[in-house]
């Protein structure tokens, strides 16, 4: 993940104060409001760095993790990939979780998640099958 500040997303932080995501500049979490790429909506993220010290204890810890929502639709493939471009290096390999159903958590019709984890690297296919 970029280092913080978050220089691209920190004049969108949202302060939210009293709750949960209250943060202030330069936090490792914190919820931002981002201008959409298509410039009409807003993109609500919900993000935190991970905690490298507390993930060799508990492993829920050992992830970096931006939630990205709208109101009234789920985020495009182009409004995620700006996400990443937001909070992780262009070097960085970041994922999207389809667990079993089983699983499935559902707070938000509209939310989709990136995922980095800490401790490991994502593995993925050879480059060749990944057009």
């Amino acid at each position: 993940m970029r280092k913080h500040p978050w220089l691209k997303a920190e004049n969108y932080r949202v302060r939210m104060e009293g709750t949960p995501y209250e943060s202030s500049y330069g936090d490792g979490y914190g919820c931002f409001e981002i201008l959409s790429p298509n410039r009409r909506d807003v993109l609500r993220c919900i993000v935190t760095d991970g905690d490298y010290k507390a993930a060799e204890l508990d492993e829920k810890f050992a992830w970096e993790h931006v939630s990205v929502s709208l109101l009234h639709r789920c985020p495009t493939w182009e409004e995620m990939n700006f996400i990443k471009e937001v909070f992780w290096r262009d070097d960085e390999c970041v994922m999207q979780l389809h667990v079993p159903k089983s699983e499935h958590i559902n707070c938000h019709p509209f939310c989709l998640h990136l995922w980095k984890p800490l401790l490991a690297e994502i593995p993925r296919p050879p480059g060749e099958a990944v057009a």
